[in-house]
C-alpha cells in the first residue's frame, strides 16, 4: 500500500495542489496590479485588479483546495475514481487512484470531474497535496477508523512529512502573510472600486533669441492632475480629475497672441495660480459591440478617437509625449471640447478588408452647462467629428477625420485644451489661424498615419485643412497644418523614447488686418530618459521660425527640462 501511496501522490495534480498552481504564483507577486488603460483610441479602459481582491482571491484558492478533501456533504464530491472522466482502469495508476479516492477520501479532483494527471507540479504544490492526505489520515484515526490505516501508509507518510517538511512550513508561512497583508488592506482600503492615477510635472523652460529672449525669463512650473478612476462592473471606467498648475506660455514677439510654443504641460493650467478645479469628468462603457463615451465636462476628442501619434502622444496628460501641443497631436482634435458623447463601433471581425476597422463619432459642446442665450447643449458653441479608422495587422493605422464646428460668439478655432482651462484661448496655431472675430462655422478635414517598421521605430504624421465661414465680413478664412514625427522607442534604455518632430503649426493667409504670411515651422526634438517606473526626464528643444507668420520676428528656441512623476 505505501508503493501505491507514493506513486499517486507523485502524479496526482489533485493531491499536489492543482488549484494552488494559480495561487501559488499570485503569491510570488501578491502586490502587482495591471495599469489602466485610460480610454486612449478606442473609449475603453480595462480596469486594474486590486491587490486586496488578489490577495483575497489566493486564500480562496488555498482554502478551497485545503477542504477539497473534507466535502463530504457536497454534492459534487468524487466517491470513485470512475467519476473521473480523464482516467482509464487501463492507467497504470487506476489501482492506486482508487484507493485514495476510495478509501482514504483525499483527492477529489477538480469540480468539472477531471483528474489531470498529465500535468508538472512543484514541491510546493506536493506539500499541499501531502498536507492535505495527512488531514485525513488524522480525521480516520479521530473518527475511530484507525483500521483503514495500514503502519505502512503511516510510516510512508511520516517519511513524505519529514521530507517536505521545510515546503510545508514556508507554504502555512506564506498563507499566514497573505492573511495578514488581506487585512491590513481592508482596514486601510480607499476604495473597492476606485483607483487613483496621479501625475505631477515640474517644468524648467526658457525661450531664446533676440526680442523673445528680451520678452521671456527663465522660469520653473508646474502642473498637478489627481485622477480617480472608478469601475463598477470591470469593463467600464468613470474618470472623475482633479488638476491644479501655475504654467504659462511664452509670448513669441510683441504682437503674437497665438499659441506657437505652447508646451503640453501649459494646458489646463488654469489661472496660473495652482487652483484646483475638475478638469475631466468623463465615463467609459462598452455597449454591444460599440464603445460609448460620456463626457460631463473636460471631454476632449483625443480622449476617444484615435489620433495615430505614437510617442509623441500621451492621452492629454502632457508628462510622457511630445513637449509641444502642436507635435503631440492633429491640431484637428482641438477644435471644440466640453460635454457629449462619443461612440466607436467596429466595421467587421477580421477576416476581410473591414476586418480592422472601424467607425468614431463625437458631439462636444463647449458651454452646455450654460442655459443662456447662444449656449447650452445644441445652440451653443460644439464640434461634431466623425472618423473611419483602418489599420493592417500592428504595423500600419490610417484615419480619415471630419469635424464640423460651430462658434456662437467669436474667440478660437483651436481651444480644447485652452491654456486658461476654460476653452477660451487657443491651444496650437497662429493667431491668423485661430481668431474668430464673430460667430462662425468651420469644416475641417484630416489623415493621420501611423507606421511602425519594427519595435524599434516608430513613424506618424497628419495633415489638416480648415475652412472657417464667419458671420460677420471678412471673417471666412482658410488655415493649413501637417506634420511629422520619427520615434525610436527604448533609446539606450528600456522605456526611453527619441523623438523628432517637424511640420507647419496652423497658419493662414492673406486675412484682413493681420500682418504676415510665412509659413511658421516647427522644429522639435526630446529624449525621455526613464529614471525608474515612476519618473522619468525630459530635454527637449522647440525651434520656430517666423513667429506670428511673420519673417520680421526672430525665430523663436524654446528649451525645456520636463520631469514627470507618475503614481
Amino acid at each position: 500500500m505505501s508503493n501505491l501511496l507514493w506513486k499517486s501522490l507523485v502524479v496526482s495534480p489533485a493531491v499536489l495542489g492543482a488549484t494552488l498552481l494559480v495561487s501559488t504564483t499570485a503569491m510570488a507577486a501578491p502586490s502587482t496590479t495591471t495599469q489602466v488603460s485610460p480610454a486612449k483610441q478606442l473609449g475603453v479602459s480595462e480596469v486594474a485588479q486590486q491587490p486586496e481582491i488578489l490577495a483575497q482571491t489566493t486564500i480562496d484558492q488555498v482554502n478551497r483546495y485545503s477542504n477539497e478533501g473534507n466535502q463530504n456533504n457536497s454534492q459534487s464530491q468524487v466517491t470513485s475514481v470512475s467519476q473521473f472522466s480523464d482516467v482509464q482502469p487501463t492507467d497504470w495508476a487506476f489501482q492506486a487512484l482508487q484507493s485514495l479516492v476510495e478509501r482514504y477520501g483525499c483527492i477529489a479532483g477538480y469540480p468539472n470531474a477531471t483528474y489531470r494527471g498529465n500535468r508538472a507540479l512543484t514541491r510546493y504544490e506536493f506539500a499541499a497535496g501531502l498536507n492535505a492526505c495527512l488531514d485525513r489520515v488524522n480525521e480516520l484515526i479521530a473518527t475511530a477508523t484507525a483500521d483503514l490505516v495500514t503502519k505502512q501508509d503511516l510510516a510512508t507518510l511520516q517519511r513524505l512529512q519529514e521530507e517536505f517538511s521545510a515546503e510545508l512550513a514556508t507554504l502555512r508561512g506564506r498563507v499566514d502573510s497573505l492573511e495578514a497583508r488581506t487585512a491590513e488592506l481592508e482596514a486601510n482600503q480607499f476604495s473597492t472600486t476606485t483607483k487613483l492615477v496621479g501625475e505631477a510635472i515640474f517644468g524648467v523652460t526658457d525661450a531664446f533669441g533676440g526680442r523673445n529672449g528680451n520678452n521671456n525669463n527663465t522660469v520653473f512650473q508646474d502642473r498637478v492632475r489627481l485622477d480617480l478612476q472608478t469601475s463598477f462592473t470591470g469593463r467600464d471606467v468613470l474618470h472623475t480629475r482633479l488638476a491644479a498648475g501655475n504654467a504659462i506660455p511664452f509670448t513669441l514677439d510683441g504682437n503674437n497672441t497665438g499659441a506657437e510654443g505652447t508646451q503640453t504641460f501649459q494646458v489646463g493650467a488654469g489661472s496660473g495660480s495652482n487652483s484646483v478645479r475638475i478638469d475631466r469628468l468623463t465615463y467609459e462603457v462598452p455597449i454591444g459591440p460599440a464603445n460609448v463615451y460620456l463626457a460631463a465636462s473636460g471631454g476632449q476628442h483625443s480622449h476617444y478617437a484615435a489620433v495615430n501619434n505614437p510617442y509623441f502622444f500621451d492621452n492629454t496628460d502632457g508628462g510622457n509625449g511630445a513637449l509641444s501641443t502642436f507635435a503631440s497631436e492633429s491640431p484637428i482634435y482641438r477644435i471644440g471640447g466640453g460635454a457629449g458623447i462619443a461612440l466607436n463601433v467596429p466595421l467587421g471581425k477580421g477576416g476581410g478588408i473591414l476586418g480592422n476597422s472601424s467607425i468614431t463619432a463625437g458631439y462636444l459642446a463647449s458651454n452646455a452647462n450654460d442655459p443662456g442665450l447662444n449656449s447650452g447643449l445644441t445652440n451653443g458653441s460644439y464640434a461634431a467629428l466623425g472618423q473611419l479608422n483602418f489599420s493592417v495587422g500592428d504595423r500600419v493605422a490610417l484615419a480619415a477625420t471630419y469635424v464640423h464646428g460651430y462658434n456662437a460668439g467669436g474667440g478660437s478655432l483651436f481651444n480644447s485644451t485652452a491654456v486658461n482651462g476654460n476653452g477660451i484661448g487657443p491651444a496650437v496655431g497662429t493667431n491668423q489661424a485661430n481668431t474668430l472675430i464673430n460667430a462662425g462655422s468651420s469644416n475641417s478635414y484630416g489623415v493621420e498615419a501611423a507606421f511602425r517598421p519594427s519595435d524599434k521605430l516608430s513613424v506618424s504624421g497628419f495633415v489638416s485643412y480648415h475652412e472657417v465661414t464667419g458671420f460677420g465680413a471678412n471673417d471666412d478664412f482658410n488655415a493649413w497644418s501637417y506634420g511629422l514625427g520619427v520615434a525610436l522607442p527604448d533609446f539606450g534604455k528600456k522605456g526611453n523614447v527619441l523623438g523628432i518632430f517637424a511640420g507647419a503649426e496652423p497658419y493662414s493667409f492673406n486675412r484682413p488686418g493681420f500682418v504676415g504670411n510665412n509659413v511658421p515651422y516647427h522644429f522639435e526634438g526630446f529624449y525621455k530618459y526613464r529614471v525608474s517606473d515612476n519618473i522619468s526626464i525630459t530635454p527637449g528643444v522647440i525651434w520656430l521660425t517666423s513667429p506670428g507668420q511673420n519673417s520680421a520676428n526672430d525665430d523663436a528656441i524654446i528649451g525645456t527640462l520636463r520631469t514627470t512623476f507618475t503614481f
